[in-house]
Parts: structure tokens; sequence; C-alpha cells
């Protein structure tokens, strides 16, 4: 009788309630209706809201032929949607028109379409985090034994990185008209842009006007041998856009750059207070020996706290960690674009870098593996990406030592998955190096040979997916390890 009474009591009490994905139709009945009424409400959301964040199919529908509709200029109404949609649909006793008609007879006022808006898409992040949590517990569960738990910490990251930059996962196929708004959007942004450039401007202008800026997504390799400057030009550029940067607030509370940009920086090398100290030098135009010694004096530190004044609202973000593989820079990249933003990314350099690679497997091969990684980084952030990279020395053996790509180290993947490879080349620096003896013939020679190199430095673009190649000539202080803009004779003013 015991066992009888326990299974009647457990029989009697209720069910536990069924954990249903987190939606809100009645959130988006009332976003259809309103933008059904009134198209314009259709743009108060069409930055943010996509047609998968709906939850219910029949609504994810709807709002895809009305964005379709009103991005060609054509009215969104009950009438003009229904054609799009199956007839013989049941929707508890209505038909499919009477259906929208209720939707839009019902709809709330225009004003409050942004919120609904923001609630549907905040209730998809909600289901979106509920499905990677699924994941993360369920490989845990079921990992293979070659995984290892910091894999799948990088995994998850990604994901949730994914989640947060978009609001959904990317992959798969896209229409080709997306693909070319996302082109005229491009050429509006780079018409408002300082310089009109596609690309992100570099503050070097013969340079950007040979690249176009520094694109989205784009792999960027900066070579030369040392002593070249590679570093300095990196800087100088990274600041020239940090102090660019400038932002404007979006629909959706995020905001987005309309000039320069947020900029981080590898530094594998050398520490953050080197890095600093070098910019430091280039801006306040004083010798980066003089400020380690300590040998200024009154006005140069006035100009000193001057420019770090200045600087300090940069948005420019330096990691010094020494060592780092691939996956770890990846993943403190993906962090710093979700909590900061990030614009331009630069490595110092790709040498430095290890990959996951397993004992026995060559270096040409954990190359491959890390310059394949950059450029997966780069699409992945949508940002550029300058990785500084090493020349191998058989340049030194050549009368002319003006790079090429030959000279990459482990050229053949770096080569491979760079969309442009940029070389630094000093003739002034091989010139000084071959000084002869004072009062001959040769001496005054190499006086004449210096003065023409003196100062001057070229990038050499050695190869370029969507622009062409060629030599820029830049101006170089090697005092302040600056790099600016060379003034060319034929565009100085005429003299009287």
């Amino acid at each position: 009788m015991a066992l009888a009474d326990s299974l009647a009591r457990r029989l009697l009490e209720p069910e536990p309630a069924y954990r249903q994905a987190p939606n809100n139709i009645e959130a988006e009945q009332a976003l259809l209706g309103a933008v059904l009424v009134n198209n314009d409400a259709f743009w108060r959301v069409s930055d943010f809201l996509q047609p998968d964040h709906f939850y219910e199919g029949l609504h994810q529908r709807i709002y895809e032929i009305v964005a379709t509709l009103v991005r060609a200029g054509k009215a969104a109404t009950p009438v003009t949607i229904k054609t799009f949609l199956p007839s013989d649909l049941d929707l508890g006793g209505l038909s499919v028109a009477q259906y929208l008609a209720r939707l839009a007879a019902e709809a709330t006022t225009v004003i409050n379409a942004e919120d609904y808006g923001r609630t549907i898409y905040d209730l998809a992040l909600r289901r979106s985090l509920i499905g990677i949590g699924e994941d993360v517990v369920n490989v845990a569960y079921d990992a293979p034994v070659d995984m290892p738990p910091r894999q799948q910490i990088e995994d998850a990251e990604r994901k949730l990185f994914e989640l947060a930059e978009n609001g959904r996962y990317d992959g798969g196929f896209q229409t080709f008209s997306n693909a070319l708004k996302t082109a005229v959007d491009m050429a509006a942004s780079a018409y408002k842009r300082d310089g009109g450039l596609s690309g992100i401007a570099t503050g070097l202008d013969d340079l950007d006007r040979l690249m176009g800026g520094l694109q989205a997504s784009d792999l960027i390799v900066l070579a030369g041998r040392p002593g070249m400057g590679k570093t300095s030009l990196a800087t100088n550029i990274a600041y020239n856009i940090a102090k660019a940067y400038q932002s404007e607030t979006q629909p959706d509370g995020r905001a987005k750059t309309v000039n320069g940009g947020i900029v981080g920086f590898f530094s594998l090398e050398m520490s953050a207070e080197q890095l600093a100290t070098r910019i430091i030098a280039e801006q306040a135009e004083i010798s980066s020996s003089k400020i380690r010694r300590g040998s200024i004096d009154e006005r140069d530190f006035f100009k000193l706290t001057e420019a770090v004044a200045e600087m300090q609202r940069a948005p420019l973000f330096i990691d010094e960690t020494g060592g780092l593989s691939i996956a770890q820079l990846a993943a403190r990249a993906r962090r710093l674009k979700r909590s900061k933003g990030l614009d331009l990314l630069v490595v110092d350099y790709l040498q430095l870098l290890s990959g996951s690679a397993k004992r026995g497997e060559n270096r040409v091969q954990e190359m491959t593996e890390i310059t394949t990684g950059m450029k997966a980084l780069a699409k992945e952030l949508a940002v550029p990406i300058i990785a500084l990279s090493q020349l191998s020395r058989q340049v030194e053996s050549r009368d002319d030592k003006r790079p090429q790509l030959s000279d990459l180290r482990e050229s053949g993947s770096i080569e491979q998955d760079a969309d442009v490879v940029l070389f630094v080349y000093r003739e002034e620096y091989y010139v000084k190096n071959k000084k002869p003896r004072e009062g001959t013939p040769e001496f005054d020679q190499w006086l004449t040979e210096m003065e023409n190199v003196s100062g001057k430095a070229e990038v050499i673009i050695g190869k370029q997916r969507h622009g062409p190649t060629g030599t820029v000539e830049l101006q170089f202080e090697a005092e302040f390890t600056r790099f600016g803009n060379l003034a060319q004779t034929d565009h100085l003013p005429e003299q009287m």
C-alpha cells in the first residue's frame, strides 16, 4: 500500500514547467504591425535587427519580405506582401491575409518600434547564448583525448565574440545584394572620410594614394632588414591613426569609427615603455636617447609634457607580452575589440610568434600556421592587420640591396597569405657604412652621394591584391625615428 500511495502522490504532483527558449511573440507582432502601418519604422531597427532574430518562422519571413520591399523603395503593406507568403497556412483559424490585416490593425505607434526591436534582438542573443552554453557542456563531456581544454576555451571565446559583435554567427552564403550593399556603404564611408580613402589613412599621403588607405580584413606584411626602420614606420602609422580617431553613436548605441581608428599594438620585442618613448620622441621632436638619459633641458621638458598631454587621448593599446602563440594573440585581440573597439592591429613581429606546432614540426610549417591564422583573424575582426617581418640575409650579398618578395623569411606562406607586402628600404643606411677616409677623392664622392640619400626612405609595395605595386619615397628623421611625407620638387610652389 505504501508503494501505491507514493505512486499516487507522484502522479498528482504537477509536472515541472517546460523551459521554452526565451521569446516574445507579442513584441514581434507589435513590431511587424508598426512596420506594416508605417514603413519608416523599419529604418529604426534595420541597423541591428535581422530576420533570424525573430523566434517565429512566419515572422522571420514577413520581416525579410518587408526589408526587401522597403530597401527597394516599394510599399510594404498587408496587400503587397501577402502574395509572397504561402496562402494555405492555417494560423489559428486565420488565413495569411487575415493575420497580416490583424497585425496592422492592432499596431501601436511607430515611436515604440525601436524598443520592440531591441527586445526581439536581446531575446535572440539569449537563445544563442543557450546554444553556446549547451555546446560547451557537451564538448567538455565528450572531448576527444587530443583536444586540450585551452582549445575549447578559445573556441567558446571565439563564438562569444562573434555573437557579441554580430548578434548571430557568421558563415554560410550571403546574397549578392548584401555584398553590393556593403560595397556601396564602403564607398559612402570613403566619400565622407578625410582624403576620400576607402581604407584608414596612414597619415603618409603618397602611400595612401597608392594603397587607398589600410583596407579592412587585409593582412599587410611590413618587412625590412635590421636598421631600416620597420618598427618606427609601424609606430608612426599606428599613432597617426589613433590620433585622428573620431566616432559617432549608432542607433543601437554602439560607437562607429568615422575617421582614424582604435589601435591595438602587440609589441613582442620591445616593452611598452620603449614603444612609448619612441612615440614621444617622434611627437615632441626630442631624441629618444636624450629622453632615456634624462639629458633634456627645460624647453625640451615643456615640449615633452605638451606632447604627452595630447598623446594620452589617443586610443592606442599596447600588449608587451613576449612569446605569444597565434591562438593567444587572437583571443586577446577579440577581447580588445569587444571591450574597447578595434580598427587596426599591429604585430611586431611575425617571427616572434609561435604556433600550436607539435614537437618535430619544422619552422616553415609553424610559420604557415601563423600567417594563415593572422589572415583569418583579419577577416574575423574585419580590421587591417600590419604584421612586421624580418628579411633573410641574402639581401646583403647583392649589389642592389632593395628587398624583393623572395627575401621574405619562410616566404612561401607569408607571400601567399599577405594581401599587401611592403618593404622599408633606406639607401642612407648602406651609404653611411661605406664612409671612406677623409681627404680622398672617394670621400668627396661619398659626401655627394650622402647628400642625395640623406633623410630619405623608400616604401616598396612588392605585392598588392587590389592595387598597383610601386615605390613611395618618404622623409625619415633618424634622430626622432619619424617617417613623414617627402616634399617633392615638382610639388613645391614656384619661386619668385
